[in-house]
């Protein structure tokens, strides 16, 4: 596991609650060079007394170069650890995917504020239209596959797509390939409700259409 020691003082930070490691922070990483260019790779946080931090995701060649996943040296980051938290989020917005208009988007995870670092996912028709997910970070990116399946348990939904944000993606040292994660891809275009209007748009870019 890499081992990331924050430079004398930047530990204040991360102390009162910030999620993210910018490289301007860091003093050093080790590990191995392999481990060290995988995109959000597991590391342990630690201030330059040694002192035991967090657990995070690192991505070399992103600017937020570590993404906090705990702060208890006792929560391993595993696959449990990220079916726990999509699990809690999805618990969180029920009411409002309950509520919802068939034709309206209803985001189900929202990044930090769920724990998931860079996580965005949004529902189209409940549980027979679409999932549509954004993994912006290395350090999600690393754990799509449990991610994905606690979304497919969570929500009954079959069908999981991936929108890729190019720049965002690039940023992170991460491919541009965009698809069904699991089920079928959104067809070009669908109507939208959003704000009493009905837009039509294309679910896997969030291309809007001109009416």
């Amino acid at each position: 596991m890499l081992i990331i020691t924050i430079k004398q003082g930047k530990e204040a930070a991360i102390l009162a609650g910030s999620p993210w490691i910018y490289q301007s922070a860091i003093e050093k990483v080790e590990g191995r060079p392999q481990e060290k260019m995988k995109a959000g790779a597991t590391a342990i946080v630690q201030s330059s007394a040694r002192r035991f931090l967090a657990r995070a995701g690192y991505s070399a060649k992103s600017q937020i170069a570590a993404r906090i996943w705990t702060l208890r040296e006792d929560e391993p980051v595993d696959h449990a650890m990220m079916k726990r938290r999509v699990k809690a989020a999805l618990e969180k917005r029920a009411p409002a995917l309950a509520q919802a208009a068939p034709q309206e988007l209803v985001q189900l995870i929202d990044g930090d504020a769920d724990g998931l670092s860079g996580l965005l996912v949004h529902s189209y028709g409940g549980k027979d239209g679409y999932l549509i997910c954004q993994f912006q970070s290395g350090a999600v990116d690393a754990w799509k596959v449990p991610i994905v399946q606690a979304l497919l348990a969570g929500t009954g939904c079959p069908n999981v797509y991936e929108r890729c944000d190019a720049l965002m993606r690039k940023g992170e040292g991460l491919m541009v390939k965009p698809g069904a994660l699991a089920g079928d891809e959104p067809p070009q275009r669908l109507t939208v409700s959003q704000g009493g209007r009905n837009i039509p748009m294309d679910l896997r870019t969030g291309f809007e259409y001109p009416r």
